[in-house]
């Protein structure tokens, strides 16, 4: 990993409670959000979703910082399925998550390109 030069934003939340009866708020007001597990009867979101969400919209600015670099103008239509998933195991909890990129109006190879090079 590069050396870090310059950090660009601090996001700050505080989460009182847990996933199941629990409430996250940032630093700015602009999050507060409820808390609850899935499946659930209680309204709210729960943390796999945010990681998801969050990871999802990371990744397509990186997309467009590559498609900026090669000089491509991307189409309007990029979407990013992001699937996060919380696993049980022998030594507990642990996370694994997936992307699934959709770039319309590009050929695959270049698609392919700018993907790996985010």
């Amino acid at each position: 990993m590069d050396q870090i030069v310059k950090v660009l934003h601090t996001a700050k939340t505080r989460t009182t409670g847990d996933r199941e009866q629990g409430a996250s708020r940032s630093s700015d007001g602009l999050l507060d959000i409820r808390l609850s597990m899935p499946g659930s009867a209680r309204i709210g979101t729960n943390p796999e979703q945010l990681l998801a969400a969050g990871w999802s919209a990371s990744f397509a600015n990186a997309i467009a910082l590559a498609a900026r670099k090669w000089k491509i103008t991307l189409p309007a239509k990029v979407s990013i399925d992001a699937e996060v998933d919380l696993n049980l195991g022998d030594g507990g909890y642990s996370l694994s998550a997936r992307l699934n990129v959709t770039i319309l109006g590009l050929e695959r190879s270049v698609a392919k390109g700018l993907v790996d090079e985010a």
